[in-house]
């Protein structure tokens, strides 16, 4: 278990005062009820999975496309928890697929879902093709999987989206903001709610996890020092999705209240910290050659190499929100989260030429990078797309 407590500076979940003031209603719910995971593997998705099976729920299907992370799940659930009373199954399918369809039909009668399945990382949108894919996943699997629940009379579909949706400067966080748009449209017809929240630490693939493979690699640690985000444990992101999941009125986006609890933190002091903690002396070399060459010699010196640079790539944001100063905010319902309170505002005819473009382009001989940046523009309103030409797979 890594401590996290030098990153996050707390020594318990920010949401501890909620959690305990609705303990006996979700322990309530959650043992009446049950719940379909998509995407219950990843990071988030571990996270929300162990919350539900330690309350014991009625029934419990977990859904990941990763047969890795979903064995170890299980090996983690197992060890950690022991067994439940109730029914817990895994399936390892993609939630776009017949195989979904048919598992649906087959298995139902959920009382909740919770998608946690996306695609994740700024670095996502140096290329068409992973575009494609991303959009494909954040979005048009989203809206498949809410409308196969449609006529099986779920209570609430819970979607994560992300801190970037607000004011989005990249195409990821610009396809979790057309994906609320779109859940605007679908909430006319079933219950939907939703949680924007900051970094996960050391969440797959996130590089504070890089952090980890790096030095399990006796590799050299590279982070910016110039960027600054807010950062929740892979309990608090689990606590904050099944709050939502399970509490959440129609339209309703949670997010965590910045206060006393939270605190901006640069990758590189990150990194301090992390080495520090290990027993090792940071060393800042001045690129990532002399970093490469001086390694080993450094380690055995029980110092580590670093390079720290100053920010340059595509879609990085200079600053962290949770909401923008036109959206609607109940700060009183929870002690430690905020809520995004939506009316069903959406252009009909916005979300069909979206949809008839990316149709368009998937038939098209050429899928060009540059068409879904222009198509994004004209989804978004000021949409501040930051575009540099490099991208973080041109860093170590």
């Amino acid at each position: 278990m890594i401590d996290l407590s030098y990153i996050v500076k707390r020594e318990k979940s920010i949401f501890c005062e909620d959690l305990v003031y609705k303990s006996s209603l979700i322990s309530q719910k959650v043992t009446n009820s049950r719940f379909l995971i998509i995407g219950a593997a990843g990071s988030i998705g571990r996270a929300v999975t162990y919350e539900l099976f330690r309350r014991n729920p009625k029934s419990l299907h977990a859904i990941d496309i990763s047969e890795n992370n979903l064995a170890e799940l299980v090996r983690n659930l197992r060890s950690s928890y022991g067994y439940i009373d109730g029914e817990f199954k895994t399936f390892c399918i993609d939630c776009g697929t017949e195989h979904f369809d048919k598992l649906y039909a087959q298995e139902g009668g959920y009382d909740y879902i919770l998608n946690l399945s996306a695609l994740k990382h700024v670095r996502s949108e140096k290329d068409p093709f992973t575009l494609i894919r991303m959009i494909d996943t954040n979005i048009f699997n989203t809206i498949t999987t809410l409308k196969l629940s449609l006529d099986s009379g779920i209570k609430n579909y819970f979607c994560v989206s992300t801190d970037k949706a607000a004011n989005p400067v990249n195409m990821m966080g610009g396809s979790k903001r057309i994906m609320e748009m779109f859940l605007m449209r679908e909430s006319l017809k079933q219950n939907i709610s939703m949680a924007r929240f900051a970094n996960v630490a050391f969440s797959d693939g996130s590089l504070l996890h890089g952090f980890n493979q790096r030095f399990s690699f006796k590799q050299p640690i590279a982070a910016p020092c110039d960027v600054k985000r807010y950062f929740v444990t892979p309990q608090e992101s689990g606590e904050l999705c099944l709050l939502s999941a399970l509490f959440g009125a129609n339209r309703d986006i949670f997010f965590p209240k910045l206060n006393e609890n939270f605190h901006l933190i640069t990758f590189s002091e990150i990194a301090r910290k992390f080495l520090n903690n290990l027993g090792y002396e940071p060393f800042e070399c001045d690129s990532e050659d002399e970093a490469r060459e001086r390694c080993n010699e450094l380690i055995l010196e029980k110092k580590w190499p670093c390079y720290f640079f100053k920010s340059d790539t595509t879609g990085e944001k200079d600053f962290e929100e949770f909401f923008t100063d036109k959206e609607t905010l109940d700060l009183n319902k929870f002690s430690s989260i905020g809520i995004i309170k939506n009316k069903a505002d959406f252009d009909e005819d916005k979300l069909l030429h979206f949809e008839n473009s990316i149709e368009k382009l998937k038939q098209s001989s050429v899928w060009k990078r540059s068409d879904l940046v222009t198509l994004f523009h004209e989804m978004i309103p000021g949409f501040a797309h930051k575009e540099t030409g490099k991208f973080l797979d041109q860093k170590m």
